[in-house]
């Protein structure tokens, strides 16, 4: 029979780590993986195909955090919006139920390329998370031990639900923006091929911003209209016409300020009603589609005296 040692283990917690520091349990992980590509030779006088093996590659990791981690995460997605690019080593340990830990996996000289905001709509109850994924340059597997402790998380910082958000944008009624779609930032990690190596020096590509889809009643989207109407109908859409604003992350009490995407130019390029049933009692809503040019990440973290506190 197994020994205790040999037997399966039930995943229950993740704790980030980078340069050295814990930086806070993540709420899920994926990717991390090493694998090399299969090459197949050109046909020859065998009626085989010769197979082998390229060098090794590593997967991106993709993660979800909330507002609970170390401000040297935070820090780390905001420096990668304002392309102060910043290579980070550290890793991920699995601990089991009893937060024993089992394994690890190491990550080195990693880049940012993907941060994803999720949908805010004003009707959801689940939590949400942002997801960031990492490209490094290699990975290495490896056996844990020990037995982590988990941190206290304020309530504030525990919860974050996508009902919780106020949109700001200059000269806008924001009041009843019911829904704004979900938005990934990528940026892209491009190998640098260096022949006698085995492992390929990542560097940082162009940084990509989303558009915007928002969702606001027909009965308070007036000034989205005038603002449509001038910025395509009429034409009024150089630089001076372009608009500044923010989504801002609520904590439960709708009061305290948790982070923030502040937006640079926007534009409004498509305003259109969404669809209705002649039979269904549901309000009527339009939905706005801005382009961006650039954006930037504020987390309001307990050190930031910036921000309101966390309650």
């Amino acid at each position: 029979m197994p020994g205790v040692a040999s037997r399966s283990y039930v995943a229950g917690n993740f704790l980030l780590k980078l340069d050295g520091q814990d930086a806070g349990f993540i709420k899920s992980i994926d990717g991390g993986a090493i694998y090399a590509d299969v090459i197949n030779e050109p046909a020859g006088p065998s009626s085989f195909v010769k197979k082998h093996v390229g060098p090794p590659q590593y997967e991106e990791f993709a993660i979800q955090i909330g507002w609970w981690m170390a401000k040297s995460v935070y820090d780390w997605v905001e420096a990668s919006w304002q392309m102060n690019y910043a290579r980070k080593n550290g890793s991920v340990t699995n601990y089991d139920v009893n937060l024993q830990a089992r394994s690890e996996r190491e990550f080195f000289n990693a880049l940012i390329t993907e941060v994803g905001v999720p949908a805010m709509d004003a009707a959801a109850k689940d939590q949400c998370y942002l997801t960031v994924k990492f490209a490094p340059e290699y990975v290495r597997h490896r056996a844990a031990s020990g037995k982590a402790t988990l941190p206290p998380v304020k309530a504030a910082q525990e919860m974050w639900l996508p009902s919780n958000f106020r949109l700001e944008i200059d000269g806008l009624d924001c009041s009843r923006v019911s829904h704004i779609d979900p938005f990934i930032v990528r940026k892209k990690a491009v190998a640098d091929h260096i022949g006698n190596a085995r492992v390929d020096l990542k560097e940082p590509g162009r940084i990509e911003f989303p558009n915007l889809a928002i969702t606001v009643a027909e009965t308070s989207a007036a000034t989205w209209f005038d603002w449509f109407e001038s910025f395509i109908i009429t034409g009024n859409n150089a630089d001076t016409q372009e608009k500044s604003g923010a989504l801002v992350f609520l904590a439960p009490n709708r009061q305290t300020e948790l982070g923030r995407v502040t937006f640079f130019k926007l534009g409004i390029f498509k305003i259109a009603h969404a669809k209705a049933d002649a039979a269904a009692e549901q309000i009527q809503r339009v939905t706005a589609e801005l382009y961006c040019e650039r954006m930037e990440l504020h987390v309001a973290t307990p050190s930031d005296k910036s921000r309101k506190p966390f309650v």
